[in-house]
């Protein structure tokens, strides 16, 4: 509406480029009857002066790129060129059948290059377009196009990282013609938008939220989530699984050609801006061509043929890597999810766990020059250099797939699993199912499983890696649920014990997060394990030593409390058994001796309920809860709680606070009924990791919290009128 006159003469001063006449003569090309013809040659004009904005973006420090403005994509926006770029891609969809309008490919690749740029370089731009659930579904029907394809999913891709509220994969129109449409390259580049789809929103910080707050959340959610609904569409799409797992496990050699290969890396690199990655590896590809040449005689020769064939194998592999990060990472959110057996059937079937340990040495783990993993301004051991991400996401896929399942067996070779019967039966134990039901034809090939694989690279990763955290977490959830001796003998014949011991006290590791998954893999290592003891006392052969393992315990219990409970569940086992190997490793062993004391085991149960509060608890505290109840249910076992509430009560008297502990337990112990006692609660991990009945739990716990003032089992027998302070309820607050 603005005169052509006005907006000439504005536009020098106001430094407009031209832009808002441009966009006038777009807008005349482009009313409902036109053939968009002389569209493209405007767009080739407004396209470069936004397209060099968003490559600056991209390559100056984000930071920096923020504070700075970018006019031409602010102008662009400003003069509603969003808004009419989005109305000529989606012109064909609001005219009739009879005469469908055809765009050309070209013109769809100019106005997506054009909007990306603007949503990168300007704010509220990507919100906006977010907001159009018609334009965001219409965007998907654009991925049937191969020409198209990457535009649109990289468009999608940010658009989905902002919208509020997630996207129904049920909504998007044909979505299983258009998943079988896309050829494996595309089906990986499609991961990274489904990632965003099956994720819950806030599961980041899920350790972090209080277990008041999430089971309000529960009881206000009844149905499956957003997330929940995708995953099973996307399970519901024939051969979708099947599809992941080769493009998981396929080798570097089977990708596509390298012609096609670089014309796409082309595309990428003025697209995504992972492209940085291909900077450090242009460089990594010189420096290998340098060194080979300074080897050689010929130099300049030979520098150039290695340069030439070296280029596209590390870029291959790069491109490789970053295609399985998506698709694990897609892999292991079903894994965790509601359909976490079908898909287990699925990946197991479709051999996922051979095919990655075929891939362990080459790729996953492989060695790699220093430069590689360099992005602009990151450390070599920043989190988000596609390696280290791979190696991350590989793990966490290990962890969730034998965690509480018995597939976890497919980890092994078939040596390794005989090997297992062989532990078995030389101790004189029947074998787990498991093991005897494990299909031999899908487990792992070749001279090790992925578990000894594992195991091998754990000992060998440096004391300050964040790798450690992910290598532990996988192993022990390889030994979670119910403690099998073969599994544990396995590893122990494998050295891990020491190294585990190397690293708490010879190291002495400093990383909470570290030493806490050391603490619990020794304590499912350890677990009712008469040798696991013994190979402990001899490597822990010092007063030193043990003094820095106690230190590292106390440090801190939050972290260490499932140890603890490790050793009170097997010292009491141990103490009821009649065997003289036994009885000599309960007499030498100093972890065992130290905690047959009275004074010990009450100085961690006073410790422990004093550290946690109903306000407080989270999924990961929650564990010091439970394990001051398996203290109180082995003293009651032996007839002794009456003896140990009176010591917590004479405890209160020396810290001169009566009632502070014992108001703050009963309080515990109410939350845990509403907790646990919850239909959907799931209490097997309780009664495998601690083989106690959940039923000698539940009455635990009642007789614990019996209003009876003389029950001498009860905590209300134990404090005073005076600083009784029990009837509070809790809330969310």
């Amino acid at each position: 509406q603005i005169t052509e006159a006005l907006l000439k003469e504005r536009d020098k001063q106001a430094k407009w480029n031209g832009i808002p006449l441009l966009l006038q003569k777009l807008y005349e090309h482009s009313h409902p009857n036109s053939d968009f013809s002389q569209c493209q040659s405007i767009l080739k004009e407004i396209s470069p002066l936004l397209s060099m904005e968003a490559m600056a973006f991209v390559t100056e420090d984000r930071k920096a790129a923020q504070e700075s403005t970018f006019p031409n994509t602010y102008t662009f926006d400003l003069f509603g060129g969003v808004d009419l770029l989005v109305e000529i891609l989606m012109r064909p969809t609001l005219i009739t059948q009879k005469k469908k309008q055809k765009i050309s490919d070209d013109l769809i690749k100019d106005c997506l290059s054009i909007l990306y740029n603007t949503c990168i370089c300007t704010e509220g731009v990507t919100r906006r377009l977010a907001e159009r659930n018609d334009f965001v579904l219409f965007l998907f029907t654009l991925m049937t196009n191969k020409k198209t394809f990457l535009q649109t999913a990289t468009l999608v891709e940010d658009i989905l990282g902002v919208k509020k509220e997630m996207i129904q994969l049920d909504d998007i129109p044909n979505l299983e013609s258009l998943v079988s449409s896309f050829d494996q390259q595309q089906l990986a580049n499609f991961c990274r938008i489904l990632a965003v789809t099956i994720s819950e929103l806030d599961t980041g910080s899920d350790d972090k939220h209080t277990l008041l707050a999430k089971n309000a959340q529960q009881k206000k959610n009844l149905g499956p989530s957003q997330a929940e609904i995708n995953q099973a569409t996307l399970l519901n799409i024939p051969g979708f699984i099947e599809r992941l797992c080769k493009l998981a496990t396929r080798k570097v050699s089977e990708t596509t050609g390298t012609s096609s290969f670089l014309q796409e890396l082309e595309e990428w690199y003025t697209w995504l801006d992972n492209a940085l990655v291909l900077d450090a590896l242009m460089r990594v590809a010189n420096e290998e061509a340098e060194q080979s040449s300074t080897e050689s005689s010929d130099e300049s020769g030979l520098a150039n043929t290695s340069t030439r064939t070296q280029l596209p194998q590390s870029m291959k592999i790069m491109h490789e890597i970053m295609y399985k990060l998506e698709v694990l990472y897609v892999l292991c959110v079903l894994l965790m999810g509601r359909q976490r057996n079908q898909v287990h059937k699925m990946i197991a079937e479709f051999k996922l766990i051979p095919g990655l340990n075929n891939l362990f040495d080459k790729l996953i783990w492989r060695k790699h020059s220093a430069s590689a993993l360099i992005l602009h301004g990151h450390n070599q051991n920043c989190d988000c250099s596609p390696d280290i991400t791979l190696k991350i996401q590989f793990l966490r896929l290990l962890q969730s797939f034998s965690d509480h399942h018995e597939n976890k067996y497919l980890l092994l070779n078939s040596q390794e699993l005989n090997e297992l019967s062989a532990i078995s039966h030389k101790a004189n134990i029947p074998e787990v199912d498991a093991v005897v039901n494990t299909d031999r034809s899908l487990v792992c090939d070749g001279k090790r499983g992925l578990l000894t694989r594992l195991l091998q690279v754990m000992k060998k990763e440096p004391a300050e890696s964040s790798f450690r955290f992910w290598q532990a977490r996988a192993v022990e959830s390889f030994l979670r649920g119910t403690t099998s001796y073969a599994d544990q003998m396995f590893l122990l014949k494998r050295g891990l014990l020491e190294h585990i011991l190397y690293c708490i006290v010879d190291s002495e590791c400093k990383s909470r997060d570290v030493l806490q998954s050391y603490f619990d893999l020794l304590g499912e290592l350890m677990k009712f394990n008469i040798d696991a003891f013994k190979r402990f006392n001899k490597y822990i052969n010092t007063d030193e030593k043990f003094q820095i393992f106690l230190n590292q315990i106390n440090s801190s219990l939050v972290d260490s409390n499932m140890l603890v409970r490790c050793i009170t569940l097997s010292l009491d086992r141990f103490e009821n058994q009649s065997d003289a190997k036994v009885a000599e490793v309960l007499s030498e062993c100093r972890l065992l001796s130290y905690m047959s004391q009275m004074s010990m085991r009450m100085s961690f149960l006073f410790r422990l309920i004093n550290i946690i509060h109903v306000q407080t608890l989270t999924q990961e505290n929650v564990s010091c809860l439970n394990t001051s109840l398996v203290i109180l249910m082995l003293a009651r076992r032996k007839e002794k709680l009456p003896f140990y509430l009176r010591t917590l009560q004479q405890m209160e008297y020396t810290e001169k606070y009566p009632g502070f502990i014992l108001n703050n337990f009963h309080s515990l112990l109410r939350f845990w009924q509403q907790h646990y006692l919850n239909k959907d609660k799931d209490s097997t991990c309780l009664e495998n990791s601690s083989c106690i009945s959940f039923t000698y739990w539940k009455e635990t716990v009642s007789i614990l919290l019996s209003p009876d003032r003389t029950s001498p089992c009860a905590i209300v027998s134990y404090i005073d009128e005076a600083y009784m302070d029990i009837d509070r309820d809790f809330s969310e607050e």
